[in-house]
């Protein structure tokens, strides 16, 4: 019998229905009014602005240090963004170089949480270089000094 004190119970599984599976975003962030225009639509330039963020964070965790943008190789808009979506970045090195890191990013939009209707929004390819303290590029340090370290 379902009464108040008894609620049927409710699936829950379908709550992340949409988003890579085994991944862990870098970055979830939701739009403010501030953030979009006056129809709701948030700005290109604010999602661009998260996704770097969100490019970075890998990078300088495998850089051991500082990282700054040098290149924003692709961007691509999929669907819109608006106030109110729930925003997963996922970001994944691409390519390690001497001094740079390459970093793929996508962008997932969780629109009705209610229903999990969850869309990909934007991808990207951006890449950084490692600096030093005076802001000069400088080498990424191999894998087995960052494990030791």
């Amino acid at each position: 019998m379902t009464t108040p004190e008894n609620p049927t119970p409710i699936a829950v599984n379908t709550v992340n229905r949409g988003l890579p599976a085994g991944k862990m975003p870098e970055l979830r962030m939701m739009p403010a009014p501030s953030d979009a225009n006056v129809y709701g639509d948030v700005f290109g330039g604010w999602i661009m602005a998260q996704v770097d963020i969100a490019g970075s964070l890998p990078a300088t965790r495998r850089a051991n240090g500082r990282v700054a943008t040098i290149s924003v190789n692709s961007f691509v808009f999929k669907n819109p963004v608006f106030v109110g979506d729930l925003l997963s970045f996922y970001a994944d090195i691409v390519k390690v170089g001497n001094t740079s890191i390459t970093v793929n990013v996508e962008v997932y939009a969780e629109r009705n949480r209610l229903q999990a209707d969850t869309v990909k929004v934007t991808e990207a390819v951006l890449t950084y270089v490692a600096t030093d303290s005076d802001r000069k590029p400088r080498k990424v340090p191999p894998i087995e000094t960052l494990i030791n370290s």
